[in-house]
């Protein structure tokens, strides 16, 4: 952003998503210290001492009235005590399960976005995807894709319902994943690995498999199916998944965290 950009306040910063939000745009320098709030019940800084000029305030309405950009990251059961009057301000959040019109209602202002990110925003590797009211203009798009890029990727779709899909797998992804990889531990620590070498093995096979699927060319099927002509033991491995009910099984897990998401408050 500029040197005119708008000053951005963060309503629960100090949360888990707010703070990995709060650091991704203050580590990339998407907004100046001296034009950032965040708030949190103790008007504490804890977390943030690295960057004394930023605002921390315990009032949600002070944040509310000095910014002209509000991201609101509570609990989705928290939402209805924001309490704020943002009458023209634009208003992103990432709380679950809270629509276009529910946020409406509990800010008063008619430029509302809702987007769905991860804690990975602080190593800019989060995916955030946000969907638009319809009196968001050009303009406001431009300033939450330039948000929502320091956290990592974005993209704005079109129907608000497809967001709770996104929510069901942009948050329990990391969870499904890290599930997936304590099965692999623990089939090797069965088989008489060391835990400590199953661990640190696992973790690098999956961070490299990420970076592979990130930067190559083969899409998801591609790359399955290039596994199972190649013949070898990562094909046998995947037609027995492939014939198991894994697929079944990764389906539901999503179906619950979609029913979740819409049912979250």
């Amino acid at each position: 952003m500029t040197e005119t950009a708008p000053t951005i306040g963060i309503i629960g910063g100090s949360g888990m998503l707010g703070r990995a939000i709060s650091l991704a745009l203050l580590d990339r320098k998407v907004i100046a210290e001296t034009d950032f709030w965040i708030s949190n019940r103790s008007g504490s800084r804890a977390g943030f001492e690295q960057f004394p000029g930023i605002h921390v305030t315990s009032d949600n309405s002070q944040l509310a009235d000095a910014c002209e950009i509000i991201i609101l990251s509570v609990p989705p059961g928290s939402a209805s005590g924001i309490s704020i009057d943002a009458d023209n301000r634009l208003i992103v959040s990432v709380m679950a399960g809270v629509t276009l019109a529910e946020l409406q209602a509990l800010t008063g202002s008619s430029r509302i976005i809702r987007a769905m990110s991860s804690p990975a925003a602080e190593l800019g590797l989060a995916y955030s995807p946000w969907v638009a009211g319809a009196q968001v203009d050009a303009a406001d798009r431009a300033l939450v894709t330039t948000i929502l890029e320091a956290c990592g990727g974005t993209d704005e779709i079109m129907e608000e319902a497809h967001l709770d899909h996104f929510t069901a797998m942009t948050g329990p992804v990391p969870g499904f994943v890290a599930f997936y990889a304590q099965c692999m531990i623990d089939y090797a620590v069965r088989s008489g690995i060391a835990p400590a070498i199953a661990d640190r093995a696992v973790r690098q096979l999956f961070f490299a498999s990420g970076a592979m699927l990130m930067h190559g060319k083969p899409t998801p099927s591609d790359h399955v199916q290039e596994m199972i002509d190649y013949a070898g033991t990562t094909a046998a491995g995947l037609i027995s998944m492939q014939n198991s009910p894994i697929a079944e099984a990764i389906a539901e897990g999503l179906d619950a965290a979609v029913d979740r998401a819409r049912n979250i408050r």
